[in-house]
């Protein structure tokens, strides 16, 4: 008889977890999904581009600059109100940080030919999806590793902000091929602590909701793995 309920929950706990995270895959490609229609959208328009983000001087403007920043500002919103918004604020919230996000990546239209941009998405998509099937799957506690990433990706956060100053080809290439090893990795580490959290029996329905809507992070780590591979492969037009 144990043994029967025990297999049961172990069931139930199984499904509780696909659940979870076909939930979780279905924010993320809804949220790329308006990302690239957007930025498909406006990048493909120079004219449209050049008027709201470009000067007369012919350098971005203000408004170029505010798009640029304001999903990071968002995201922290996202993060500080989880527990205090309800799941349809958060979802709302979810897809002006997909369409900012459209809007900040539309830039990347007028400098790579399409045919680049295209053929790095799908080796982004396959090295993002081998990346989450190694942390779904290893019994190695990834936490450290995890941790030592954010720490050297905070240091290549403030190099990218100096070289939008700077304007270093050399530097932005080097930033580049570390971000590919630690999107990666931490591609891994983030999934591991997902399955961790979908197994969580003590979590109620609203706070899973929640969780769901709430994992910008797999979703900025595809994005940026992407921006890293389309710097060292993509060819400029």
């Amino acid at each position: 008889m144990n043994t029967i309920i025990d297999n049961s929950q172990t069931e139930h706990s199984a499904e509780a977890t696909r659940s979870f995270f076909r939930s979780v895959y279905t924010y993320m490609f809804a949220a790329l999904g308006i990302s690239g229609i957007i930025a498909f959208r406006v990048g493909n328009d120079p004219m449209l581009f050049q008027e709201y983000f470009v000067t007369v001087s012919g350098s971005f403007s203000p408004l170029f600059w505010v798009i640029m920043f304001s999903p990071i500002a968002l995201s922290f919103v996202i993060q500080w109100g989880y527990h205090k918004l309800s799941t349809f604020s958060l979802t709302l919230l979810f897809i002006l940080y997909s369409g900012l996000m459209g809007l900040m990546l539309s830039s990347i239209f007028l400098i790579y030919d399409i045919q680049a941009i295209a053929n790095t998405f799908f080796v982004s998509a396959g090295a993002f999806a081998g990346m989450a099937i190694l942390g779904y799957t290893t019994k190695a506690d990834l936490s450290k590793f995890g941790s030592l990433l954010y720490m050297v990706f905070i240091g290549m956060f403030i190099a990218s902000i100096m070289n939008l100053f700077i304007g270093s080809d050399g530097m932005g290439f080097i930033i580049a091929c570390l971000g590919v090893f630690v999107f990666t990795g931490l591609t891994a580490y983030h999934m591991q602590a997902l399955k961790n959290l979908a197994q969580n029996t003590q979590m109620d329905g609203e706070q899973k909701n929640k969780l769901e809507i709430d994992q910008l992070q797999l979703y900025i780590l595809f994005i940026n793995l992407f921006l890293s591979l389309l710097r060292i492969m993509g060819g400029r037009d």
